[in-house]
């Protein structure tokens, strides 16, 4: 098995019972069973990463080896680099004398940010819109195949149990989106809310940013697509649906399984699947267009629920279905295979070869063309599945949705609140709140 680069390297192996890769001049980053001495993968209760794997930009590698003076103390048992936020609360310890005692479980830290801008652009060919924003910089929901979880790598902090412990609050989101879609040259389209980390993650209930970013939206008439995993969605259904009324919101539910013991495991702090179909019903019932995202496909892990989870989200009035194939770049992929052999030992080795089977021999393969469904045999029948399942059910699946949306209505705010914090410089833009 070819061994793994550089930056993964932190905490253990992803399957011990492989044989180590010689060492060489060019990786000094290489472990030896002589060497150090690596724990059994043993995942935390209600966390999805197994570790707290160091972030690609740390210019700092810790290792974990047993000198016999003492039990060993992981560093995916805590916080991986720095210090909790000035007044935030800190994890339990746990005794170091005793062998057997369960890791510490860690606490949720979440950190107001004053950021600079709010909605980000792309221009990806294979991407239905262009426009997103994302109230939060990681996910409490701690699904262990985020695509975000190498952002925060760009925070110094682990993609690992840090990205779905230690969160950031972007305080004045709302305020942001206020401002940029009072500037003449913001040109009205739809928003996608929440594609990165979930907007509607357990700490958005105390929060309430996506739900003041929701009302801005509403009164300004601008389009809205969301996508979570959450019922907290629900809370929202009085704006969502005058909105749907007027062809200018939509939503996705991920359902990745129908198997809440997997799902557990999977996405520790996400609604349970029974949940979220009851999500896509009430939905539905209040005449909001609602799409079923089995996103991600594991091979033999979620691969086989891909048919019933299809007949399970149309019978709770699901319209429209898509489906992505797993996706591991950078930090996801060594997190990804911890994760496996903590939970999937005995099928692990067989998942990462299929997965390599549908990205040319690699882990992942980011081209546009290829990067959500695959290459390969496999990925053509993944595909065949899908589209006749789709076809049998009558649902759409080409993505048609967010063509259906119309901001031709918007409505641009009069009334734009200061900047906090005195961010910047004071421009013409700012005068609009004279009027």
């Amino acid at each position: 098995m070819a061994s793994f680069p550089k930056f993964p390297q932190g905490i253990a192996r992803p399957f011990p019972d492989q044989p180590e890769p010689s060492p060489s001049d060019d990786d000094d980053a290489t472990i030896t069973p002589a060497t150090f001495i690596h724990r059994q993968q043993v995942a935390q209760k209600g966390r999805g990463a197994v570790t707290n794997l160091r972030g690609r930009y740390e210019s700092v590698n810790r290792e974990e080896f047993d000198d016999g003076w003492q039990p060993l103390q992981f560093a995916g048992d805590g916080p991986s680099t720095g210090e909790p936020a000035a007044g935030a609360e800190q994890t339990d310890t746990t005794d170091a004398g005793d062998q057997d005692a369960e890791p510490p479980r860690l606490k949720t830290i979440v950190t107001e940010e004053t950021a600079k801008s709010i909605i980000s652009r792309n221009a990806s060919p294979d991407l239905p819109f262009s426009l997103s924003l994302n109230p939060y910089r990681g996910c409490e929901h701690g699904c262990i195949y985020c695509f975000a979880r190498p952002s925060h790598s760009y925070l110094g902090l682990s993609p690992g149990l840090d990205f779905e412990s230690r969160l950031v609050a972007k305080a004045n989101a709302p305020e942001l989106l206020l401002r940029e879609l009072a500037r003449p040259s913001y040109q009205p389209d739809t928003i996608t809310v929440g594609i990165n980390t979930d907007a509607y993650q357990p700490i958005e209930r105390e929060r309430q940013l996506t739900r003041r970013i929701l009302q801005i939206l509403h009164d300004c008439e601008n389009p809205v697509a969301l996508i979570t995993k959450s019922s907290l969605i629900e809370r929202d259904i009085d704006l969502l649906a005058a909105m749907a009324a007027k062809s200018q919101a939509i939503a996705a539910v991920t359902i990745t399984t129908l198997d809440p013991v997997i799902a557990r495991t999977l996405e520790p702090r996400a609604a349970s699947p029974a949940r979220r179909l009851r999500v896509i019903r009430t939905l539905a019932e209040a005449g909001i267009p609602v799409s079923v995202s089995i996103a991600p496909v594991i091979p033999f892990v979620t691969e086989p629920d891909l048919e019933r989870v299809m007949e399970a989200a149309v019978e709770a009035g699901a319209s429209q279905a898509g489906y992505i194939v797993l996706r591991l770049p950078w930090e996801v992929s060594p997190l990804f295979r911890q994760w496996l052999q903590a939970h999937f030992p005995d099928r692990a080795a067989r998942v990462m070869n299929r997965i390599q089977d549908m990205r040319g021999g690699k882990d992942y393969d980011a081209d546009f063309a290829t990067r959500m469904r695959g290459t390969g045999v496999w990925a053509e029948l993944l595909q065949q599945r899908f589209d006749k399942a789709s076809r049998r059910l009558g649902i759409d699946h080409r993505n048609r949705a967010f063509a259906t949306l119309d901001a031709s209505r918007f409505r641009r705010p009069l009334l734009v609140p200061p900047a906090r914090g005195g961010q910047g410089k004071r421009g013409k833009d700012d005068q609009l709140d004279l009027f």
